[in-house]
């Protein structure tokens, strides 16, 4: 084990790195996409799309990543018989995540415009969707970034349970090189330095902005 010095297990774990930034980048650019659909099905006139968006976010919020994890590796190999890679039943259940969470921020960074924002848009003439894009969307979006990249630091923490399905990121990294050189405490601390150097920043970032932007909305 002397072969495992703390530059080469520090080397495998910046290379694990790389897979949890990988599937963190594309759960949070998926997720968003998808958020933006349910947040404005959420916030549509419409009672019955309202109500499919609200059962969503409700059921992706209400219950752990864990199980969602679960239920897209296992279940739907048991129940379609559709057989997912890690990565991809960990991209599926992590942007399923994610968009519920992002739909329900935007939703309420929609709520917080005043409601004579809309009807000063509604005496100019202004329909449903042309208030949104010119007057809504705009102060709401301003509203939005610092919770926004907050909620990327859950993203990010949110990779390590990818492991249990067998996806190789960061803390699986840590577990199996563990597993060799027998160093608990250096594996798992170096391993938590890299989340802390990867979430700080954004946590900074987050309260920096929301400092200057949510009082000038």
């Amino acid at each position: 084990m002397d072969e495992f010095t703390i530059p080469i297990i520090l080397k495998n774990l910046i290379i694990a790195t790389q897979w949890t930034l990988i599937l963190s980048a594309i759960a949070f650019i998926s997720g968003g996409i998808i958020g933006f659909l349910v947040m404005l099905m959420r916030i549509s006139p419409n009672q019955w799309i309202r109500g499919i968006s609200w059962i969503y976010i409700e059921f992706f919020e209400g219950t752990p990543l864990l199980l969602q994890l679960f239920l897209a590796f296992f279940g739907l190999s048991v129940v379609f018989g559709v057989n997912l890679s890690p990565l991809q039943a960990a991209t599926l259940a992590l942007t399923a995540f994610t968009s519920s969470f992002l739909a329900d921020i935007w939703r309420g960074s929609v709520a917080a415009i005043p409601q004579g924002q809309w009807e000063a848009a509604s005496a100019l003439g202004f329909g449903y969707f042309k208030k949104l894009r010119l007057i809504v969307l705009p102060q709401a979006l301003k509203l939005s970034i610092a919770p926004t990249v907050g909620f990327a630091v859950q993203v990010i923490k949110g990779t390590s349970l990818a492991s249990v399905i067998g996806f190789t990121e960061l803390s699986r990294a840590a577990a199996q090189i563990n597993n060799v050189t027998l160093r608990s405490l250096l594996v798992f601390s170096l391993a938590g330095l890299i989340y802390f150097c990867l979430c700080y920043p954004l946590s900074i970032l987050s309260q920096n902005l929301e400092r200057k932007l949510t009082y000038k909305a």
